[in-house]
């Protein structure tokens, strides 16, 4: 009895680490799927297939890819089950489309939250005239004080570690992710200990990952820490 109770503690334990692995394995999968499709696309048309976005709409969230192209061509059999269309969880967007275009994913979830967050924001700033500034955390950025919005903490999943991460706000009301630890894993591994001024950090994430830094604020090397800054 004691070897099937401690059997089936083991079991519960490995689990979540299995359902993981298999996750991960979809989600590469499912990428290089739709990457393999987009390269055909451009080949045989010249362009690539994304959908319409307004000019301010943020570098990582602008070229959302049109699966409806690709699966009305000879290009892709069906839509991945992890995509938004098919009722996953993620976006497929592409990364420098003007230079060597890339596919990778939007986690919507994290998206939904910081929007909604931002509409928490932008109610506070309405009904009391000033912003819930916390502790400032780069150039004209701070942390999210949810306290002074009667608001319990909120923080999102990172895709990119499953790791919870916190709120920002800049000079300007504009909500957005904290993505500074994930950042600074990201160079850690790769053994890189400072980088250039001027260069957006968040490039570390989009090279080793799968992933997009959703309603993220650029990232730069100050005092020995990537450090988010408002756009001017």
């Amino acid at each position: 009895m004691l070897s099937a109770v401690l059997l089936a503690l083991l079991s519960g334990c490995l689990y979540p680490e299995q359902r993981r692995s298999e996750n991960r394995a979809a989600v590469a999968e499912s990428v290089l799927v739709v990457q393999n499709a987009i390269e055909q696309y451009k080949q045989k048309t010249g362009v690539l297939p994304i959908k319409n976005s307004e000019p301010d709409t943020p570098v990582y969230e602008k070229y959302v890819i049109d699966m409806k192209r690709l699966t009305q061509g000879p290009y892709l059999g069906k839509v991945p089950a992890i995509a938004f269309e098919n009722g996953g969880k993620y976006l497929f967007v592409l990364i420098h489309p003007e230079t060597k275009p890339e596919v990778r994913l939007l986690d919507i979830a994290a998206y939904q939250l910081a929007a909604e967050v931002q509409r928490e924001a932008d109610a506070f700033k309405s009904a009391h005239g000033k912003l819930p500034l916390g502790e400032q955390a780069g150039t004209n950025v701070y942390r999210l004080d949810f306290s002074q919005m009667g608001k319990p903490v909120r923080q999102v999943q990172s895709p990119f570690s499953q790791q919870f991460l916190g709120f920002l706000i800049d000079v300007n009301g504009t909500v957005g992710i904290d993505y500074a630890p994930e950042i600074a894993k990201a160079m850690q591994a790769k053994g890189i200990a400072s980088a250039e001024p001027g260069a957006d950090l968040r490039t570390y994430l989009v090279e080793s990952s799968p992933f997009v830094p959703v309603r993220s604020f650029a990232y730069y090397w100050v005092d020995q820490e990537p450090r988010p800054a408002a756009p001017q």
